[in-house]
């Protein structure tokens, strides 16, 4: 995975990190001994690890073991949102779509006993590529590249929403019915978990989302949860998408939810002022010199079977998502249980998204 990281070793390894630290979250020694027993052809040596950087939720980590690299995924740290992190979820639906056309990184092995390395946990292969999450990455592709880098993701979103669940094993992955509403009520509760300060106009947001949520007409797809360019492995020679990461969120429902997301960090934050050098929305969007939100979808329309129909809805609802994410991450940066830079920004999102969404209900904003 070509991506930003944290070197770290495990204490006593070979000096090729400058702390000789074993990253947090991490413990090497039980963890080589629980691949030893489950998957022992996976190493050949002492394990090395360090921290991805960039996630702002589960924590990703790249393991080494002699020319052999696999990643590892597992919960934040400390203040944890029971649902929202659950690696057995995660790894259920990159097994269902492995052989599909969704390109996903092949799954290794899951870990269900905390007790391993104090969390559930698990692996994947490495897959090469490039996350695109920042303008000094974003802004040396040409415009042709940034062009064709937008057209694959939204074709990659419209081959995820053409899989019928049924077909790879994840008919009860979610409930369809009423899919909305959940989502609303779900997000709701995720709310008053990370409240820490005041939040003026997001239950007025709440209120009206739950008010108006319509019928979901295209429920029964899977949907990603939190789809957008960086959380894709890309290549620009030639120009696709090798891997879709971050599967946490994933469900069974209206996959104009994933739109209305992708809308609200392409066009709402990425078109803000405070976009720039912010790791939730820096490199996204028009101000990034990509295509408009608008040719996204019709991109997308030409080739899912979904009614696109209104999405100010869905934009709304993907505006109150994202602030009760954003606020969460605030909520544990506030608490000392962030891993990486850039958390101190990402508290001052959430009123520009209540504001955005309010004006996508008709409300104040």
């Amino acid at each position: 995975m070509t991506d930003p990281a944290v070197d770290a070793r495990r204490p006593g390894a070979d000096s090729a990190s400058p702390t000789g630290a074993t990253p947090r979250g991490l413990d090497l020694d039980r963890l080589a001994a629980h691949l030893a027993t489950h998957r022992p052809d996976l190493a050949d040596g002492p394990w090395h690890a360090r921290l991805i950087a960039g996630g702002k939720s589960n924590l990703t980590y790249l393991l080494t073991s002699g020319d052999r690299q696999v990643v590892l995924r597992r919960p934040p740290l400390g203040h944890v949102l029971a649902t929202a992190h659950d690696m057995a979820r995660e790894h259920r639906v990159i097994s269902a779509l492995a052989p599909t056309g969704v390109p996903v990184p092949t799954p290794l092995l899951l870990c269900t006993d905390p007790a391993v390395i104090g969390a559930p946990f698990y692996l994947m292969e490495r897959v090469d590529g490039v996350v695109y999450r920042s303008r000094v990455q974003t802004d040396r592709l040409t415009a042709g590249q940034r062009r064709e880098l937008a057209i694959a993701m939204m074709d990659t979103l419209a081959t995820l929403h053409s899989v019928p669940p049924a077909e790879v094993g994840l008919a009860d992955f979610g409930r369809p019915e009423g899919y909305l509403a959940r989502q609303v009520r779900r997000w709701s509760g995720q709310l008053d978990k990370s409240r820490s300060r005041p939040l003026p106009g997001i239950d007025e947001l709440r209120d009206r989302l739950a008010a108006t949520a319509p019928e979901g007409a295209n429920d029964g797809r899977i949907v990603h949860g939190d789809y957008r360019l960086d959380n894709l492995l890309a290549t620009v020679e030639p120009v696709g998408v090798r891997a879709v990461l971050d599967w946490e969120m994933a469900t069974v429902g209206d996959p104009l939810a994933d739109l209305g997301l992708l809308l609200t960090y392409w066009d709402v934050l990425g078109d803000s002022d405070l976009a720039a050098g912010n790791p939730v929305a820096d490199g996204l969007g028009p101000r990034a010199g990509f295509p408009t939100g608008t040719e996204l979808i019709e991109r997308y329309a030409g080739r899912a079977d979904v009614d696109v129909g209104p999405l100010h809805w869905h934009v709304a609802l993907g505006c109150f998502k994202l602030a009760v994410i954003c606020e969460g991450i605030h909520y544990r940066h506030t608490l000392g249980q962030t891993l990486g830079e850039g958390f101190d920004q990402i508290g001052a999102l959430v009123a520009p998204l209540v504001a955005h969404g309010l004006a996508a209900t008709g409300g104040r904003g």
